[in-house]
């Protein structure tokens, strides 16, 4: 009978599961970080280190995380453990941007618009806690870990107190004034936005010629150097999109190099830039010939009527040129009009020629509407009064053309609603105001701050850069209920801060400190002020812009309220791309008023979430696929492994058949893992571990080649290339491990004496490989790393996020030599390959093993591995293998040139019995006569010494 050798088979053993479960088992995980305190276990083994901050921006406490979110926290997750391994000190404080518009706008869709300054703020508290807790569980879900117990909030008093403080520091330098300034302007929100909450969409609009018409023909005549002028009557032309302006109109632009020509038509005089005559003429319908020509800083004494002049006394007024060289010539006539109250370069080139605030006309209210004194169009919404404007300047004979014109076009982002430049008086943030120090600007120090610092990627510095040096002054003040109030008293007559505002300012922090922001809403100028001012002074009922909360977290959280856990600058600031105009901006801005520096290091921009077609996700096209779904059917390691493995210096592309490869890359280190811990069945290595110096060159080689991966992988991890890491680890888990080393190992782990040196040298080797793979997997997989984690052998800590990168690596086959050794032999064995495959689909063979090769080669190559021959048959899976000399050659051989070498490979079927037990075919099977199933080197492994490797 056969005799069964089962038992003297070392097959792999392991409880560590096949399939990761994941949505089963990462609660559990969750359950027992969340037990033993997980995160406070780290920050206490990690004290003492140097430390790394990543300081939270801030997501808004409202709604549901979406993939957005679920990629920004994951890789500064992902980021924040890969310091932890690589022996920083890197606390993590979550935090949430609580104020503004939005929850506003939910609570008066709740309540509704009549509720008191005390029951928004009150409700909006509420709302904005509910919301954090919301968010929190499925942020704790993605398995990041961090001061989950000990978050920031920006609505935490003390930090409300805080930004009043920052604020107050700021006007101590001398960065804030009051003034009159044309601000974006959202009618929905009744407010001022930010240069961050404005996006452009397309907007078809009443583009229209206008005439303004000659005041003073004689002073035209004269400017254009002619005596008189061939016809009375005449107007200087203007295009515009935006008909609802004209009404404010107070001057006219031109530029002052540009050359303008005094055209005779059918319908009168027309005043056009040169270069424009032609086209307009042609969009007018109309022939015509040039009088004249003079550069525009000829005509800088002329003053125009307005177009709506002769339909109502309202609009009696002159437009007097004046010069701007933001003037084009590519659309429209080269002749600007002027309505300071509606445009920002409008209202600097009207204010530059000497305009006073109290001049400007402003008729458009905050709801968009025109006050309802304004002739022919009080009351009216301004979008619905376009037309009317039209007909209005086409009953005045002022209309040479209207058409439709589609344009992008300021929105606001919450709304979506088309909004406008409108001059309200602000509290700004000067760009170029010369502190009381007589230090560099604002713009100056930003900028300067945005060359010291690191950019990932590269290109996010000259975005920042861009828009830093063109952005307007930053509009400090918003006309809302829920914010940071800016605490000022103003006096009533000349709108001058009270003397002793800083101080002011300081004993409202206080109360504010104690009670929230509500305690402005009690607070009343005789609390503060003696009675006779008290009657002088009335209190600022704005609010700070939300970007403010946000901005200055570097003042009130990593030198306030967390300064604990935190340090000043932060060393890296990461989020999404839009953040240039965002988050990174206003701290940016802040910190070089407070401290005249960035508050951050280095930056990185991860871009955004879109559907494998490039598309935006939306509700609309149904392609949106939210992160709680996928945790609930694949699990948080698997949408980890995505936001790792894909490139978020662009577009983020995710789709079901994505999440599939993804799962399949997971399946891949996973089967590496458990194939790895199955083979540790029975290591020790307190008493197992072969030193690196004894262990076979196969070992060798593959602690070798895990070394270099280790390289890559830890400098990968420090210039935050997540797909470099996953790339590297994939290849090496499918390439150097499951299609060579592993394959290779099997043999001798399965059928050599457990005690024995070969075995023991693949086990040491392969325990080596896991303790630096778990580690490589950590930041990313996390779950699944713990999972590993906790079945490998050995004392060992309770968690891998406990460890440093593992240093029991080293490349003991790196000289020149040896590398040329392993890189031919690998050349061989693919070359050798290829032939085996061509006899398994030619029918001759079903596995290697029923195979013997012979390598006919020169004689260099077949001395380098002669000494090794014995054991090569290991190396390439066959039964046997032999050298033989390069000529002559086999017909059937596949030739192979190497680098000062060549050989040639053959194959051919292995006539011998077949071994039972390790299934090589050897001539020595049954050569035992009490095994006669098995060849001597199983009997020797079986009964025997065991055989001895060396190599492989």
């Amino acid at each position: 009978m056969t005799q069964d050798y089962k038992s003297t088979i070392n097959l792999p053993q392991t409880s560590f599961p096949m399939r990761g479960d994941l949505p089963k088992r990462e609660p559990g995980w969750l359950a027992e970080w969340d037990k033993v305190g997980r995160y406070a276990q780290i920050q206490a083994r990690t004290a003492g280190r140097p430390m790394f901050v990543l300081h939270d921006g801030p997501p808004y406490a409202n709604g549901v995380i979406h993939l957005g979110h679920a990629i920004n926290k994951i890789l500064k997750d992902t980021v924040v453990k890969s310091k932890w391994l690589a022996g920083f000190h890197a606390p993590y404080v979550p935090g949430w941007d609580c104020h503004g518009m939005p929850i506003e706008i939910q609570i008066e869709k709740q309540f509704g618009k009549n509720l008191s300054p005390s029951e928004v703020q009150s409700k909006a508290r509420a709302y904005a806690a509910a919301q954090i807790e919301r968010q929190k569980v499925d942020f704790k879900r993605l398995g990041v870990l961090g001061e989950w117990d000990r978050p920031y909030l920006t609505m935490d008093h003390y930090n409300e107190a805080a930004e009043l403080r920052a604020l107050s520091e700021m006007l101590r330098k001398g960065y804030i004034y009051r003034g009159l300034k044309p601000v974006n302007w959202c009618f929905d929100c009744g407010s001022a936005l930010a240069e961050a909450e404005v996006e452009y969409e397309d907007k078809t609009d009443i583009a229209i010629d206008v005439g303004f018409a000659f005041d003073d023909p004689a002073a035209v005549a004269k400017a254009f150097g002619l005596e008189k002028l061939p016809k009375p009557a005449g107007q200087i032309v203007i295009w515009t999109t935006t008909p609802w302006t004209i009404p404010a109109n107070q001057a006219l632009n031109l530029h002052p190099d540009f050359s303008y020509s005094l055209v005779d038509t059918p319908k009168g005089l027309l005043i056009l830039a040169t270069e424009r005559v032609e086209e307009c003429l042609k969009t007018y319908g109309l022939e015509g010939h040039i009088v004249a020509s003079v550069p525009g800083s000829a005509l800088g004494e002329l003053r125009f009527r307005h177009p709506l002049y002769a339909v109502d006394p309202g609009y009696a007024r002159l437009a007097p040129v004046y010069f701007g060289d933001y003037v084009t010539l590519d659309t429209g006539t080269g002749v600007v009009h002027s309505s300071p109250a509606y445009g920002v370069e409008d209202f600097l080139s009207c204010k530059a020629h000497g305009m006073k605030d109290a001049d400007i006309i402003n008729p458009v209210m905050g709801n968009g509407h025109y006050v309802s004194t304004l002739p022919l169009f009080g009351g009216m919404f301004l979008w619905k009064a376009n037309p009317k404007i039209v007909e209005a300047l086409e009953q005045a004979g002022s209309l040479l053309h209207q058409h439709k014109y589609a344009h992008s076009y300021m929105h606001c982002w919450r709304h979506k609603t088309p909004i406008i430049y409108r001059a309200t008086s602000q509290w700004f943030a000067g760009m170029d105001i010369v502190p009381r120090d007589g230090g560099k600007t604002l713009r100056q120090t930003a900028l300067e701050g945005i060359e010291a610092t690191q950019f990932y990627p590269a290109w996010g510095k000259q975005r920042l850069h861009n828009m830093i040096a063109e952005r307007p002054d930053w509009t400090l003040s918003r006309q809302r209920q829920w914010g940071v109030p800016m605490a000022f008293f103003v006096h009533r007559e000349t709108g001058e801060l009270h003397p002793r505002t800083p101080e002011l300012l300081e004993e409202v922090a206080k109360r504010i400190e104690k009670d929230g922001i509500e305690a402005w809403q009690s607070i009343e100028p005789g609390d503060l002020l003696s009675a006779e001012e008290a009657v002088q002074y009335e209190k600022n009922r704005d609010t700070l812009d939300v970007w403010f909360d946000s901005g200055t977290t570097h003042w009130h959280v990593l030198r306030g309220s967390h300064a604990d856990v935190s340090a000043f600058p932060a060393d890296l600031y990461l989020e999404g791309s839009d953040q240039h105009r965002g988050w990174f901006h206003s701290s940016l801005l802040t910190a070089s008023m407070l401290d005249g520096r960035p508050p951050y290091k280095q930056l990185l921009t991860h871009g955004f979430s879109v559907d494998a077609q490039g598309r935006k996700m939306s509700k609309s096209l149904g392609n949106g696929i939210e992160p709680q779904d996928i945790m609930n059917r694949m699990g948080a390691d698997i949408l980890r492994l995505w936001v790792a493995s894909t490139d978020y210096r662009q577009e983020m592309s995710l789709s079901e058949e994505i999440l599939k490869r993804v799962a399949d890359t997971y399946r891949r280190i996973r089967n590496t893992a458990r194939f790895l811990l199955g083979n540790l069945d029975g290591f020790d290595p307190a008493t197992h571990l072969v030193p690196l110096e004894t262990s076979l060159l196969l070992d060798q080689w593959a602690i070798g080649q895990a070394y270099e991966v280790q390289q890559a992988v830890v400098a990968a991890y420090e210039r935050y290339d997540f797909p470099e890491i996953v790339q590297r680890v994939q290849n090496f888990c499918t390439n150097e491990m499951g299609a060579l080393y592993l394959d290779i190992t099997k043999d001798r782990l399965y059928t050599m004496p457990t005690e024995s040196l070969g075995r023991r040298s693949a086990q040491s080797a392969m325990y080596r490989i896991l303790e630096a793979l778990v580690r490589w997997l950590a930041p990313v997989l996390s779950f699944t790393a713990e999972e590993i984690w906790q079945h490998m052998p050995g004392e060992r800590s309770e968690s891998v996020l406990f460890e440093t990168w593992y240093d029991g690596l080293a490349n003991a086959q790196g000289s020149p030599e040896q590398r040329r050794y392993w890189s031919d032999l690998l050349a061989i064995r693919d070359t050798a390959s290829r032939v085996l495959e061509d006899m398994r689909k030619a029918e001759r063979i079903g596995a290697a093993l029923e195979a013997k090769l012979v390598l006919h080669a020169d004689p260099v190559t077949t001395a380098r591995y002669v000494e090794s021959a014995d054991e090569l048959r290991f190396f390439f899976i066959t039964s046997e293998l032999s050298f033989a000399p390069l000529q002559p050659r086999p017909a059937d051989a596949v030739a192979l040139q190497l680098d000062g070498g060549e050989v040639h490979v053959a194959a051919e079927v292995s006539e011998a019995a077949k071994c039972i037990r390790c299934w090589h075919r050897r001539e020595d099977v049954g050569s035992n006569p009490a095994h006669p199933d098995i060849c001597s080197r199983c009997v020797s492994n079986v009964e025997g010494p065991g055989e001895q490797r060396r190599w492989f």
